[in-house]
């Protein structure tokens, strides 16, 4: 079948622009009257008016005695007045003012004389601690524009001033359309509740991406049944979404496969705008008008996915409002490392961030369009324009916040070689002190180092073996700081082995095994101290490493590995036991290595950094560690200056 192309790729700015113009999208959604005490967060759709003023009755703003002020005059502390009989009037704070008199004494300068009787030492003015009719607000006075959210003391005063029920605008309704043959519910399909969908199926979780986002956004997300690859279906789906609702996403089919029909269906019953945005991740987005509904095909990627509901989605519900679109927050950055990017394409990188030395630093994490968790760990996103091939190691940056910035000036960035325990220590610090995060990025021991180095991190995880000594770590720190400059903090022992296959199908003993058994392996990166410890142990067989099947494919986690030979992608890799078991694989061990916390001695006495030193040698922490299998806390805390 031929494959289609895309209508004309545009920018973003244009894509916006042919989108937003368009005639369809000048009328907002219709407005419904909704009870005051329920309307936090909405939208006033009209202004809104006091029915009674705040105070509607003259009030007392003290506890005291009601008095005539003329009744008052001369009094002073040489020459005191006595009030007795209806000349004064017990009262309390809200209060209504008695008739005939016209000023408050608060209590603590009346002397009680008797029951009937009090004396006063100061005059009174007229008016004195008397809150009036309408000293807040005055009936018929606005209390509210239109355009406004509702807020909680938004709330208080139209209460107190007798408004019962509001106009705010009705939340554009969102139809949420998943296409793909391929795509399961685990929700509503019974036969995968329990169980992993077999190969080629893939679970759907975009709609509940898109639903949360367009909730969080003032919207009313309505997710729609799974249409599958047929152009019937999706027209079908499109045509309802846009019969029932103010907006229609669709999500996937809209790239240029031979099954991505959402485009030409668009085409077919409406107006097409665009098809292809120069954007990173989320190129395949096609707009268009059906209807009078807008209609956006959001790409099947889940960042991709991301991105194209922030740049057009949430624009889209916010319009319809009458609202500006809400901006993310944003600050300036270093960039920790060298970006590269496709020059005429638009990209939105995500990034790890926090505060070393006087440097608030960006670290990018992966780029793929479909790693959806970089978005979960990720604290902001560098757009780098269409215009640049990339941005520079130490340029600095505007980093689009994720997390609020108070958060990320209390991050701990720790960058290099990935282990389980450092999840099980960000966990246990929120237990404690949750204004505390570690912001890990898993790139490798050398790469962690070289990171430190550049001032771009708080701490490396570092596990590498120098071959000469067999010692670990001790000589790539003398290598890489000056003597003094760098502790080593011990966090673990752990081992080391071939994680295989459930049962060990190959029987696999050894790494000679490999090459015998012509096995195919998943290697870990360059530079990470697996991949080292490998190495190591391969000169120590005399094998080399173009004899091992793989040797050249590389992850750059332990899970990953695991996750690699579970799959049936290799029958082995080199990591860590808790990730084996993790995933209820076998293993055979190799070698038991150290595994420390590299930090710059300047940073030893953060109070964050003191947290994490007291956590790693607390013997319940020792012990959670421990039960993983695979690890051995005896040195933990344990402090090394090479």
């Amino acid at each position: 079948m031929e494959r289609k192309r895309y209508l004309k790729k545009t920018s973003l700015n244009e894509a916006l622009e042919l989108f937003f113009k368009h005639p369809a999208l000048s009328n907002l959604t219709g407005s419904e009257d909704v009870p005051t005490s329920d309307a936090l967060g909405r939208i006033t759709a009209e202004p809104v008016f006091a029915k009674i003023s705040s105070p509607h009755y003259h009030c007392s703003a003290m506890d005291g005695v009601a008095v005539r002020a003329t009744d008052t005059f001369g009094a002073s502390e040489i020459t005191p007045i006595q009030l007795e009989g209806e000349k004064f009037s017990p009262l309390d704070t809200g209060d209504k003012i008695p008739d005939d008199y016209d000023a408050v004494i608060m209590i603590e300068d009346v002397t009680q004389i008797s029951e009937d009787k009090i004396e006063i030492i100061s005059a009174a003015t007229p008016w004195q601690h008397i809150r009036m009719v309408g000293e807040d607000v005055v009936a018929t006075e606005m209390l509210l524009p239109r355009a406004h959210r509702v807020r909680p003391y938004d709330i208080a005063v139209l209460l107190s001033c007798g408004v019962l029920s509001i106009p705010v605008r009705r939340k554009p309704s969102v139809a949420i359309i998943p296409t793909g043959s391929e795509l399961v519910d685990l929700i509503t399909d019974a036969d995968y509740k329990h169980k992993s969908p077999p190969p080629g199926k893939i679970i759907e979780s975009n709609s509940h991406l898109i639903a949360g986002l367009v909730a969080q956004w003032d919207g009313q997300p309505n997710r729609m049944g799974i249409a599958i690859d047929d152009r019937d279906e999706i027209k079908k789906a499109i045509l309802k979404g846009a019969t029932e609702n103010d907006i229609v996403a669709i999500n996937a089919g809209s790239s240029a496969g031979t099954e991505d029909y959402v485009p030409q269906t668009i085409s077919e019953l409406g107006e097409l705008l665009a098809h292809g945005v120069d954007i990173m991740p989320g190129k395949p987005v096609s707009l268009g008008i059906i209807s009078g509904k807008p209609i956006i095909g959001i790409p099947g990627y889940p960042v991709s996915a991301y991105i194209v509901c922030e740049l057009f989605l949430k624009r889209l519900i916010y319009k319809l409002l009458g609202l500006p679109a809400s901006q993310l927050s944003k600050i300036q950055a270093t960039m920790g490392r060298r970006t590269p990017s496709r020059l005429g394409s638009e990209e939105f990188v995500r990034v790890k961030m926090g505060r070393v030395d006087e440097r608030l630093v960006a670290v990018p994490l992966s780029r793929g369009a479909s790693l959806l968790n970089s978005v979960v760990r990720a604290d902001g996103i560098v757009r780098i324009p269409s215009t640049s091939e990339g941005v520079e190691q130490g340029e600095k940056v505007e980093v689009e916040l994720l997390r609020p910035a108070e958060e990320i000036e209390n991050n701990i960035l720790v960058i290099g070689s990935h282990d389980i325990v450092l999840d099980m220590l960000a966990d246990e610090i929120k237990i404690s002190h949750p204004e505390i995060t570690i912001s890990s990025a898993h790139v490798g021991s050398l790469a962690g180092l070289t990171a430190l180095r550049r001032g771009e991190a708080h701490i490396a995880g570092t596990h590498l073996l120098d071959e000469n000594s067999g010692e670990y770590n001790i000589s790539y720190i003398q290598r890489f700081f000056p003597k003094d400059e760098v502790a080593l903090i011990n966090l673990t022992y752990r081992q080391q082995g071939l994680i295989v296959q459930r049962g060990n199908p190959h029987g696999i003993q050894s790494l000679s095994d490999l090459v015998e058994k012509g096995l195919t392996y998943i290697n870990r990166q360059r530079g990470s101290g697996t991949r080292i410890l490998l190495d190591y142990q391969l000169k120590q067989l005399g094998i080399e490493p173009d004899k091992i099947i793989g040797y050249e494919r590389e992850l750059y986690t332990h899970l990953a590995v695991a996750a690699a030979v579970a799959s049936g992608a290799a029958d082995a890799g080199l990591g860590i036991l808790s990730a084996a078991k993790a995933l209820n694989l076998d293993f055979v061990p190799i070698a038991e290595e150290r595994y420390d916390l590299a930090i710059p001695v300047n940073f030893l006495q953060m109070p964050q950094l003191q947290v994490i030193l007291e956590i790693i040698t607390q013997a319940h922490f020792r012990q959670r560690v421990e039960a993983l299998g695979g690890y051995d806390m005896r040195d933990a805390g344990v402090t090394n200056f090479p």
